[in-house]
Formats: C-alpha cells, sequence, structure tokens
C-alpha cells in the first residue's frame, strides 16, 4: 500500500499533519491494544512509513521511486543472508547522501515517539553492539568476505559488492559499521566513478586512442581531434554494483590535457610552427 495512503495523508500534507495521522494510527494498531490478527504486522508497516515519510531524503527518494528504493527484499522479511542492509547510489545520482544506517525498530520509533507510551508493557529492544570494518577500495567495489573474532567468538563477515563508507551491515547480534579507503585514482559518487585522465596536447589536437582503467580492466577509448580539457566520456554500466541486484552505475572519464612543462628547441619550433599554421586557418 501507498505510504501516504497507509497513514490517511495527502502528498503534500504538513509535518504536523504527518506525525498528528502517525500518532492515531499507531494508537490504532498497537498490538498491545489492538488484538486483531495482523495487527502487529501493520503496525510495523505505519512505523515504517512514518520513518520513510519523516526524513526529507528518504521521502524524496520515496516520491521518485516508490517503495521499491526501500524494500529490495521486502519489508519485515527475513533475507537470505545473515545481513540486512541499505544503500546510496550514484552520481548524478538522486540518493546522494542518503542515510544508509538502516531502519530502526518499528517498537523503538514508538517509543521514542510516545515518550514511553502507557500501559504497553513493552521493553525498549535490545541495541546491537557497532563494530567499525575497513575495507580497501577494491573490497568494496568487489565484495570481500572477513574473518574476525568478536566476543571471543570466530566470525565470518561477508561483505556484499557495492558497499559504500558509512554503511552499517546488520548481523544476529551485532552490526558492522563499514568505512572504506579512498583510492588514489578513483573517486566514488554513490555507484558512479570519476577518473581524471590525462592525454597529451598532440592527442588531444589530433585524436588518437587511449587506455583507460576502469573497476573490471582496462578499456581503450578514442579521443576526437580538438578534444577540449574537462571533456568528460560517460561509460554506461562501468561503475560500482547496487548491492543485491545485477544493476551497475557508469564511470566518468575526465580528460585533462598534460602541457609539458620543458620543451627541446625543435619541439618549441613544431609549437610555433602550429601555432602559425593555425592562426592562418583561422
Amino acid at each position: 500500500m501507498d505510504y501516504y495512503e497507509l497513514l490517511g495523508i495527502p502528498k503534500g500534507a504538513s509535518d504536523a499533519e504527518l506525525k498528528a495521522a502517525y500518532r492515531k494510527q499507531a494508537l490504532k494498531w498497537h498490538p498491545d491494544r489492538n488484538k486483531e490478527a495482523g495487527a502487529t504486522e501493520k503496525f510495523k508497516e505505519i512505523n515504517h512509513a512514518y520513518e520513510v515519510l519523516n526524513d526529507p531524503k528518504k521521502k524524496s527518494m520515496y516520491d521518485q521511486y516508490g517503495k521499491d528504493a526501500f524494500e529490495k527484499e521486502g519489508y519485515g522479511r527475513a533475507n537470505a543472508s545473515p545481513f540486512t542492509y541499505s544503500y546510496s547510489s550514484g552520481g548524478g545520482n538522486p540518493f546522494e547522501g542518503f542515510d544508509t544506517s538502516g531502519f530502526s525498530d518499528p517498537f523503538d520509533i514508538f517509543e521514542q515517539f510516545f515518550s514511553g507510551f502507557g500501559g504497553s508493557g513493552r521493553t525498549r529492544a535490545r541495541r546491537h553492539e557497532i563494530y567499525e570494518l575497513v575495507l580497501t577500495f577494491d573490497e568494496s567495489v568487489h565484495g570481500v568476505e572477513k574473518q574476525t573474532v568478536i566476543k571471543g567468538k570466530n566470525k565470518t563477515i561477508k561483505i556484499p559488492a557495492g558497499v559504500d563508507d558509512g554503511m552499517r551491515i546488520r548481523f544476529t547480534d551485532f552490526d558492522v559499521q563499514v568505512r572504506v579507503r579512498t583510492h588514489p585514482s578513483f573517486r566514488r559518487e554513490g555507484q558512479d566513478v570519476y577518473l581524471n585522465k590525462e592525454i597529451s596536447y598532440s592527442v588531444a589536437t589530433l585524436g588518437g586512442v587511449v587506455e583507460v582503467p576502469t573497476l573490471d580492466g582496462v578499456v581503450q577509448l578514442r579521443i576526437r581531434p580538438g578534444t577540449e580539457s574537462g571533456t568528460t566520456v560517460r561509460l554506461r554500466g562501468q561503475g560500482i554494483v547496487y548491492p543485491q541486484t545485477a544493476r551497475k552505475g557508469d564511470q566518468y572519464v575526465i580528460y585533462k590535457i598534460k602541457v609539458p612543462g620543458h620543451l627541446t628547441s625543435k619541439a618549441r619550433r613544431l609549437l610555433e610552427e602550429l601555432e602559425k599554421g593555425l592562426k592562418t586557418t583561422i
């Protein structure tokens, strides 16, 4: 069901209207008050809808992409793996800056909103301990398994391909906060990557073919004659995979013309002749 419809508000509702609608629906469907079959699931859905619509960035994502942006695995269902996680996506991208910490426990939201609703008899959900895990750029892009010891027990932590810095991954009894080291060449924005590629003045002027690194290897790109510094080429589907999907972001190659600092006498004469020829052409 549509989140706005679930809470009984129009799409353009104010923050006050959103909170009032949430209060009404949460009280109605709280399982300690409502003994109807399915009340617990209804209560979870209401809290989930409120958490999305109450966050400007999540709300923006929902308004543009609908429930699929938050329910890749289906809300309230267990994933095939022991982890659940959310993610941010790519550059020039609608997901940039999206909070990747995951969603709260619905009863925890309720208790925070109502400041301990009287008579519920429910204790706050036990919070998971958070451990930080540092990954290389390549490990975050391609995924990796890490062996570690937590609370005296050996753990195998499976990191899915495509995770980003700051993402939190939930395990059975703890959370892992991911930190990703920067790459010397690639710059990441969501699931897109950017690469500055230096080209010579002659190649920029006359055209040619250059080799460009991607996340999965080297490709050859043809340079058009008269290419200016700052020209950007998009390599569709050569970016970072979106977790749990086959879809990838893009790679953007930004050409930077390399101007030689020192010239031989011969090179200088050739450039001067070129300059004269260009002036004659113009």
